[in-house]
């Protein structure tokens, strides 16, 4: 019963759950994403293929992430779905069983939905930039600025990217890449 537990959304947040201010906006050119953010003096991390299986949780998300085949992480985050750059809080845990896991988050959720997507990834400062090719969505940009200098910091550089990367605040998507898809199912 206490891995149920873990996701009561009556539970506060823990003190060492990490933040982070994240946006998402459809983007028409991934080569003109990847100039700029080589431009600005992002480090590319490289080009990775994600699989995302999202699971039916009362409360915020849940998903389990197998990278190129050989990394797992189980990753919870709860955020708003707001049409704007949002806070969101989340916890990380790889896996050395993600078959077992997988098998496991089925039966006691269900699936929701899964995504698959490839992802070119440029480190910038305390932010994460993330080119993106969805599968039945089409390209995107988003960018996750870790909350590590304060909420200040965060929302100053999350401007710097959406302003240098010219992302229309109109365009902003308001969820996650498993809401869109279930939305277009």
């Amino acid at each position: 019963m206490p891995l149920l537990r873990m996701w009561n959304p009556q539970l506060t947040r823990p003190a060492s759950m990490p933040k982070n201010l994240e946006l998402k906006s459809p983007y028409d050119s991934l080569s003109r994403g990847n100039r700029i953010a080589r431009a600005i003096g992002a480090v590319h991390q490289g080009t990775l293929r994600q699989v995302d299986t999202y699971f039916n949780v009362r409360s915020g998300r849940l998903k389990l992430r197998e990278i190129d085949g050989e990394e797992f992480e189980l990753i919870y985050y709860k955020r708003a779905n707001a049409k704007t750059s949002r806070y969101s809080d989340y916890r990380i845990v790889p896996l050395t069983e993600p078959r077992s896991a997988r098998d496991l988050f089925r039966v006691l959720f269900g699936v929701f939905v899964v995504v698959r997507k490839k992802r070119t990834l440029f480190l910038y400062q305390n932010a994460r930039i993330h080119i993106d090719s969805v599968e039945r969505l089409g390209t995107f940009i988003e960018f996750e600025v870790v909350v590590n200098r304060g909420k200040k910091q965060a929302r100053a550089l999350m401007q710097f990217l959406r302003k240098e990367f010219r992302v229309d605040p109109r365009s902003i998507v308001g969820g996650s890449y498993s809401d869109l898809l279930r939305r277009k199912a």
